[in-house]
């Protein structure tokens, strides 16, 4: 007997599940699959049948689509989890709620997973089988992949429209992708052009700033001076650098303007015939950009291999060559370093340097070393002939850049993030912004939509456009989008765009994006950028960032550690809305939270208590609904207004977005209020001979038991939709 049923007999018959314990792993899949016949993910359903009224305020949400690149993580369910709430909260409050979903065909993640975990296995690669057979085994790859993604979105219970799933390389999102690089094209804001890119040398593409992972590493720091000059007198300057393979590509030394200790240099050019074989000449140029503290205050300028040096290359006007290669082997000097790795290059040239006595320190430093995410290869700033989209150029009869439109929403509050503290570091990331590289090496993802046709010697026709030109001798461009491309455009491409829909007219704005603090950058700053070119307006009103979900040391997940807690495990073993609850209790947003089987084994027993509470008042009030009595007892009239007070702060903790605070509340509530004290209190007057505060009790219990499935759901669908089947309404 459970502890709600000691000290009372019961007086009424319950139904037969009740008398058993709650079953999770039995009772979730069942509830899911009644929910999705019914149809009320869908709005237009809700709509037809009367739930929901045709001129109801919309409520939106466009779920950040998973990548097909694999399962689910904790990370992930914390996202459904967050969602659904807010989903599940508003389509109760008889809004118009839309939740679409959808999977993101994450270009390079998904090629190099085929590449590292199929094609490596058999022997073969991508060139072996040539664009379009290697294509058809990622497509299908991704398929199977997309398919496990979705049973797990289903498992954690994501109340989501599925009619309306959409996946970033789908026709309609292809559709989409051409029509804005177009748009974007022909106003002069994408352009194919020479500048520093982030190149992985193993994966032989350019990559994205998020998709570096920087390795904290020990380096050596190397002080020397260039050599003797064409005067016969040693450079005059000393420079430090953890690269000195690099150095043979310098074009200048920079200093501070007000750095008095080489005033006297600033504007001079210095000859120096011979840098471990490569002949240099060297300019000093004042920058503010430099840190007169660091090193000695002056900095060797490589223009080809810096993304900061290549900038001061423009601002000087300095030559830019390149000395690396994309294979990262040297392109110049004699037999010690022409055609060397860079690091045999650098041990090559520190002992020339120390041979030299040129070398006037060492030491060791920690160095955060760029590496490619996918591959593991060290990052090498390159120039390579790319495509960019210009996010300082004026955009044509707006009078503003892509930078101020992605600026001006934030500033202005049209858009709020949360937590607000993210603001400065969104503003400060859109100060620094260079030009965005879109294009990649890969052949998984959006082509470019670009075709050429020769038409004469060292001459050729471009065309852009959504479809293939017509005609013969046009070739299309063989790089790839980044995917952050065709995912700044989800807002909007997921309800139609460009094509005028009804759903495009009522659903956008959409109302949050709800996301990780880690990609406000790469993706939300773009979505509002590509939002606010296109459309004029902005994709969502709120921005809710949530943190990494720890294992309970407060150590990040991951295979190697072993430390990671599997999604379906959670629902299978302790049920999706034990673990949902444990990743909404304590997690506000934007900081980082811990979980453990041992949580999500709490919120496990209280479901159980839930389910005993049901058992208990439908027991002793009966399965039948009970008329408000004319009188109610002062206690019970006390309990109530208490209660309307709780209902009434929850709600406004669900509006604020404080959902671990409403999570922590309702727990509170229903476990320490409802089934510790007024259940208890209840019993004696049950018992009792008062049929008064019997029947006064007795209604009281049915509806404290109603309010609280009702305010439980959003949180816990499951269980309270189980119970909601059988009690009285």
């Amino acid at each position: 007997m459970s502890e709600e049923n000691k000290g009372l007999m019961p007086q009424f018959p319950v139904p037969d599940k009740l008398m058993s314990p709650y079953n999770p792993s039995e009772t979730e899949p069942r509830i899911y699959k009644v929910w999705e016949d019914s149809g009320f993910f869908n709005p237009d359903i809700c709509i037809k049948e009367g739930v929901t009224q045709p001129d109801a305020k919309a409520f939106t949400i466009i779920m950040p689509p998973p990548n097909v690149t694999g399962v689910l993580h904790m990370g992930h369910a914390d996202m459904l989890t967050i969602q659904d709430t807010m989903i599940r909260f508003h389509r109760m409050r008889g809004d118009r709620t839309l939740w679409i979903p959808g999977t993101d065909h994450a270009a390079i993640a998904t090629q190099s997973k085929v590449e590292k975990e199929i094609l490596k296995k058999e022997g073969v690669s991508r060139h072996d089988l040539g664009r379009e057979d290697f294509l058809d085994r990622v497509h299908t790859f991704a398929k199977d992949s997309h398919d496990t993604i979705v049973s797990q979105i289903r498992a954690f219970g994501s109340s989501c429209d599925w009619s309306r799933e959409a996946f970033t390389l789908d026709e309609t999102r292809t559709l989409a992708v051409r029509t804005m690089f177009k748009k974007m094209y022909d106003d002069g804001l994408i352009y194919r052009g020479m500048r520093i890119v982030n190149w992985d040398p193993k994966g032989q593409t350019t990559i994205a700033d998020d998709e570096i992972v920087y390795e904290e590493r020990t380096a050596k720091m190397y002080t020397f001076r260039y050599g003797t000059c064409a005067d016969g007198k040693l450079f005059p300057i000393a420079i430090s650098t953890t690269r000195p393979e690099t150095k043979v590509g310098d074009a200048a030394v920079a200093v501070h303007p007000d750095d008095e200790r080489y005033a006297e240099y600033i504007g001079q050019t210095f000859e120096i015939p011979d840098f471990c074989g490569v002949p240099l000449s060297i300019k000093i140029v004042a920058d503010e950009t430099v840190e007169k503290e660091f090193g000695t205050g002056a900095l060797g300028v490589t223009p080809a291999h810096s993304m900061a040096d290549w900038d001061i290359a423009e601002r000087h006007n300095l030559p830019k060559k390149p000395v690396i290669n994309e294979y990262a082997k040297m392109t110049v000097g004699d037999e010690r370093i022409l055609n060397k790795k860079t690091t045999v290059a650098r041990e090559e040239i520190v002992s020339w340097l120390r041979n030299q006595g040129l070398l006037e320190k060492e030491e060791d430093v920690k160095q955060n070393v760029s590496t490619a995410e996918r591959t593991g290869g060290i990052i090498e700033p390159l120039p390579k002939l790319q495509w960019f989209i210009d996010v300082n150029k004026e955009i044509p009869g707006r009078g503003k850049s892509l930078k101020d439109i992605m600026r001006e929403p934030i500033a202005k509050n049209a858009i709020t993030i949360i937590p607000d503290h993210f603001n400065k570091t969104y503003f400060h990331w859109i100060d620094n912004l260079r030009d965005w590289c879109i294009s990649r090496q890969i052949w998984y993802g959006h082509r470019i939509p670009v075709w050429y046709k020769n038409i004469g010697t060292d001459a050729e026709e471009i065309f852009t456009g959504t479809e293939a030109p017509n005609g013969d001798g046009w070739m299309q461009d063989e790089d790839t989008l980044d995917t952050w491309f065709s995912s700044a455009l989800w807002t909007f491409s997921t309800l139609g765009w460009p094509n005028k829909t009804s759903d495009f007219e009522i659903y956008h704005p959409t109302d949050v994006l709800e996301t990780g603090y880690e990609i406000l950058f790469f993706w939300v700053a773009r979505m509002i950028m590509m939002t606010g070119y296109a459309l004029e307006t902005i994709p969502f009103h709120t921005v809710y960032l949530n943190g990494t979900v720890r294992a309970a040391d407060g150590k990040k997940m991951s295979k190697s550690l072993g430390n990671g807690i599997d999604p379906l495990d959670v629902a299978r073993d302790y049920g999706a809305d034990a673990g949902r609850m444990a990743l909404l209790v304590g997690a506000s947003p934007g900081l980082d939270t811990k979980i453990s089987y041992d949580k999500i084994k709490g919120y496990k027993n209280f479901a159980n208590k839930i389910w005993n509470i049901t058992r208990f008042v439908l027991s002793n009030t009966g399965t039948g609904s009970i008329v408000k009595p004319e009188i109610l007892s002062a206690r019970d009239i006390e309990i109530l207004a208490e209660n309307d007070v709780f209902l009434t702060e929850v709600t406004k903790e669900i509006d604020g977005f404080h959902f671990h605070i409403a999570a922590e509340r309702i727990y509170q509530y229903v476990w320490a209020n409802f089934a510790d004290i007024l259940i208890e209190e209840s019993k004696p007057i049950l018992a009792s001979d008062d049929q008064v505060a019997q029947a006064s009790r007795a209604w009281l219990l049915q509806e404290l038991l109603r309010r609280s499935l009702i305010v439980l759901h959003p949180f816990m669908p499951h269980v309270t939709e189980e119970l909601w089947s059988m009690v009285p309404k």
